[in-house]
């Protein structure tokens, strides 16, 4: 499942590389996860400025797909996550919470971002996104989210949350969409994050319905959760992911403890697939061949999980995917992915060196960053990256990969030294040569970003660049 929906659209071009990429690994699924990226024809001021995907592309998209073997799951967020519909004055009146919300770690958004159950006004406007959707697509499975309300109860719902319980408003608008589903003659998909704080529940989820168990830590609970399944008679699927989203460069351990503990857990409590994720939070910073070590090592591991357990994959990358004749690249993607280890910092769901630019206005360095790890770490990259000259890529667009991986080098070491900064480390400044260094990285990061990618959303993520100077 890649995300089409945090700024990155690829070009059609791009979606049929990677599309005989994910042939050559054997891999028989693909969804483009989607928000507000779909050009829906009575919706247009949602996606005007998202170079969305339109229905034309999908119908060409999903024979190129069958034509290899893959099938294209139709994907569609259909409650949380609707932050483009919402925010619109034309939906407003649908969302929870119009005027913004509490979020649960802390803080407060400004902005709607689940539509509201107790609406009629919302199931209708899922069956007309239905009615448009889905019949560009082959595929019976549809993937409606429903993941992350955050903000169900605090507002529009909230008498029915307490009065009937969060988790029973949560299911019953579930059932819902469930039945426009099959109505259409699909089988519904849907994350489980939700459900799953409501475990007494779990008996009552729909038995024609798959159920996506979603985790991005090595440490993630899959077995406690698919036990939960198992004992439910619910079906369901193992979602882990690729860790290359909040990081630039991936993080590889994480990354490949999470494949392994996706596909152990799957297979003991009898999951009935296994969706890897690449996800784009934040600006979507990563580039696609970053992604290329998840990809391949959920492949191996849900294909062949005993056999795969202790590859490190540098060797298969080279032979497979990078086709690298001088064996560099695949230890370089690895190597450069566990440049967040040498911090020794852990993270949930990002690297520390991401979070440092992330937060622009940050005036302190991640809790416990030591200069000592910091340097360390300016080191390991260094090191690694001076093997880029060394790789010799047998593919179309082997410079455009190198180009990608030196642009990625430079973002890690900028988030050294603002990092450094923070610190109060002697000599670090940030200052006129700072700004200049943000300037270049930003117009070679345009430039990459359009290589692969449609000019939708390139605004949004570069502004977020923009902001550190």
């Amino acid at each position: 499942m890649l995300d089409i929906s945090r700024d990155k659209v690829p070009s059609m071009d791009t979606l049929r590389s990677l599309v005989n990429l994910l042939t050559g690994m054997k891999i028989n699924h693909l969804q483009l996860y989607t928000e507000h990226t779909f050009a829906y024809s009575g919706h247009p001021e949602v996606w005007a400025d998202a170079s969305p995907m339109t229905a034309e592309q999908v119908l060409l998209l999903d024979a190129y797909c069958r034509e290899r073997f893959i099938e294209l799951a139709p994907n569609q967020n259909s409650f949380g996550h609707l932050q483009k519909w919402l925010t619109l004055p034309r939906y407003r009146e649908l969302a929870e919470c119009p005027e913004g919300f509490d979020w649960p770690w802390g803080g407060r958004s400004e902005e709607p971002f689940s539509l509201d159950p107790s609406n009629p006004g919302s199931l209708l406007l899922l069956e007309e996104l239905f009615d448009e959707l889905l019949p560009n697509f082959g595929s019976r499975l549809f993937n409606v989210g429903c993941d992350e309300t955050f903000d169900l109860g605090q507002g529009r719902s909230r008498q029915l949350c307490e009065r009937v319980g969060k988790g029973r408003v949560y299911l019953d608008f579930l059932l819902k969409i469930h039945r426009l589903v099959g109505a259409r003659g699909r089988t519904m998909l849907y994350w489980g994050d939700i459900i799953m704080e409501h475990p007494d529940l779990v008996p009552e989820l729909p038995a024609h319905a798959i159920a996506l168990e979603w985790g991005y830590e090595a440490q993630h609970p899959f077995d406690e959760h698919g036990a939960k399944y198992r004992a439910s008679g619910v079906p369901w699927w193992v979602c882990p992911g690729t860790s290359s989203w909040n990081s630039f460069a991936g993080r590889t351990e994480n990354c490949l403890g999470n494949l392994r503990a996706a596909a152990r857990s799957g297979l003991a409590h009898g999951a009935t697939g296994f969706l890897n994720t690449d996800w784009g939070d934040n600006g979507h910073w990563q580039f696609l061949p970053v992604s290329y070590l998840g990809l391949a090592a959920g492949a191996a591991l849900s294909w062949c999980l005993q056999e795969s357990v202790q590859t490190d994959f540098a060797r298969e990358l080279d032979t497979h995917v990078f086709r690298d004749r001088a064996g560099v690249m695949g230890g370089l993607a690895r190597d450069l992915g566990n440049a967040y280890m040498r911090t020794g910092l852990r993270i949930h769901n990002e690297s520390a060196l991401f979070q440092v630019l992330r937060h622009p206005d940050r005036r302190k360095p991640p809790e416990g960053l030591r200069a000592d790890a910091l340097a360390e770490t300016r080191r390991w990259i260094e090191t690694v990256a001076a093997r880029l000259d060394g790789a010799r890529m047998d593919l179309p667009d082997a410079a455009l990969i190198s180009d990608e991986y030196a642009l990625t080098v430079r973002m890690l070491l900028l988030a050294c030294d603002r990092a450094s900064v923070l610190l109060g480390a002697e000599g670090a400044g940030e200052g006129t040569g700072m700004r200049e260094r943000i300037s270049d990285i930003i117009g070679e990061y345009r430039r990459l970003w359009l290589a692969r990618n449609r000019i939708g959303g390139l605004a949004d993520s570069v502004q977020r660049l923009e902001a550190l100077s």
